[in-house]
C-alpha cells in the first residue's frame, strides 16, 4: 500500500516549528531564522524527502523558486565551478537553478533570457558575452532582478560579482619583471567584448610602460587557442626577436592549456627558455614540470556571491548596483622562478 505523501503540517511538527515558518523556509526568507532553526528544518525536509507542489506555490505567492543562470561557455573549468557555487547557494536557501549555455554567442544569450523569462525565474545570474548590454538594462527597466557574473559592463549598471583582474594582471607582470624576464608576450584570444580580457589586456599595456618603458602592443599576440600549431610560430617569432630572457602570460585557462601545448611542440623547457604564467589555477598546472605560475580566482565564491546578491534583489530590487570584487592568489611555481644572483 502506497504511503502517505509528506505533508508541510508534519514537516512543521517534525523541526518542531510554525507552518508560517516551514513556508518562509521554502521561499528563502531566512532573516528571521536562526541557523540552527534552518538545518534543523532542512533535516526534516530531507529525512521525509518533503516536496511541496511548486506549481500551486507558485500560483498563490506569484513565485517559481527558479534562478535563471546563463555561462558564456559551460566547457571552461571557470564556469562549471562558478555555477557549482550557484547552485549550492540557491540550494540552500529554496531556489532551483536554470542553467544555460551561450557559447559567447550574443543571439544565443537573448534567446535563453527570453526563454527563462517566459519560464518564470525570479531572476537571473549573466556570464554576459558583453554584446548585449542594452537588452539587459531593458530588462533590469521592466523590473527582472540581474546579477552579472565575473564579466562586468563598461559601466556599473547592473550588480556585478568579479575578481580583482587589473590587480592581479599588473602584479604578474611586475613578478615577471622582478625575476629578470627582459620582455613578456600576452596571450589572448580575440578581446571582442569580453569586459575581463579588455581589463587583463589594458592592466598588461600599463605595466610595460611603467615597468619595461615599452609600447606592449608589440609583445600582444591574439590566438585561436584550438590552432596550437599558429602558436607555436607566434612563439618561436617571438623568442627569435631578441636575445634575453622571455616569458610569457596567458589570459585564460584556455589559452593557458595552449600556450604549454605550443611549448611542449617546439621542445622548449620552462622557464630557461620561456618563463610562463596566466589565469587559470586548474588542476593541471601543478603537475606539469616545473609547476606553473598561475592567478587562482575565487570561481566558486563569484558563484556565491552572485547567488546572495540576487537572492537579495529579488526581495527588494530597488538598491543602486553594487560591485563586487573578490580577491584572487598568485600561486608561484617553477615556471616563472628565475635562479637570479
Amino acid at each position: 500500500m502506497a504511503t502517505d505523501k509528506p505533508t508541510i503540517d508534519k514537516v512543521a511538527s517534525l523541526a518542531k516549528v510554525s507552518k508560517t515558518t516551514i513556508s518562509r523556509y521554502l521561499n528563502g526568507r531566512f532573516e528571521f531564522m536562526s541557523d540552527e532553526t534552518r538545518k534543523r528544518i532542512r533535516a526534516v525536509i530531507e529525512e521525509l524527502d518533503y516536496r511541496p507542489n511548486n506549481l500551486a506555490r507558485g500560483l498563490k505567492s506569484n513565485r517559481s523558486g527558479l534562478i535563471g543562470v546563463l555561462v558564456a561557455d559551460i566547457g571552461s573549468p571557470f564556469s562549471s565551478i562558478l555555477v557549482k557555487g550557484v547552485g549550492d547557494t540557491c540550494k540552500d536557501r529554496g531556489y532551483q537553478t536554470i542553467i544555460a549555455n551561450t557559447d559567447n554567442d550574443p543571439q544565443k544569450e537573448r534567446e535563453y533570457i527570453r526563454s527563462l523569462i517566459d519560464n518564470r525565474v525570479e531572476g537571473l545570474i549573466v556570464n554576459i558575452t558583453g554584446q548585449n548590454d542594452d537588452f539587459l538594462l531593458e530588462l533590469k527597466d521592466e523590473g527582472i532582478p540581474i546579477v552579472v557574473a565575473d564579466r562586468p559592463m563598461e559601466t556599473l549598471s547592473l550588480d556585478t560579482v568579479t575578481s580583482n583582474n587589473a590587480e592581479m594582471t599588473y602584479r604578474t607582470i611586475r613578478h615577471l619583471y622582478e625575476q629578470g624576464f627582459e620582455r613578456v608576450a600576452f596571450i589572448t584570444q580575440q578581446i571582442s567584448q569580453v569586459r575581463t580580457r579588455y581589463v587583463r589586456h589594458q592592466t598588461f599595456l600599463k605595466a610595460c610602460r611603467e615597468l619595461y618603458g615599452v609600447d606592449g602592443e608589440k609583445w600582444v599576440y591574439f590566438i585561436d587557442p584550438s590552432d596550437v600549431g599558429s602558436l607555436a610560430q607566434e612563439l618561436q617569432a617571438f623568442l627569435e626577436m631578441e636575445d634575453g630572457p622571455a616569458a610569457a602570460f596567458a589570459v585564460n585557462g584556455v589559452t593557458l592549456l595552449s600556450l604549454v601545448k605550443a611549448i611542449r611542440e617546439l621542445d622548449l623547457v620552462m622557464p630557461d627558455d620561456l618563463g610562463v604564467t596566466g589565469y587559470d589555477d586548474w588542476g593541471w598546472a601543478s603537475l606539469i614540470p616545473p609547476g606553473i605560475t598561475t592567478i587562482s580566482q575565487p570561481s566558486y565564491n563569484v558563484g556565491v556571491q552572485s547567488a546572495l546578491r540576487l537572492i537579495q534583489r529579488i526581495k527588494d530590487n530597488r538598491p543602486k548596483p553594487k560591485l563586487i570584487e573578490l580577491p584572487s592568489e598568485l600561486i608561484v611555481r617553477g615556471s616563472s622562478v628565475r635562479n637570479v644572483k
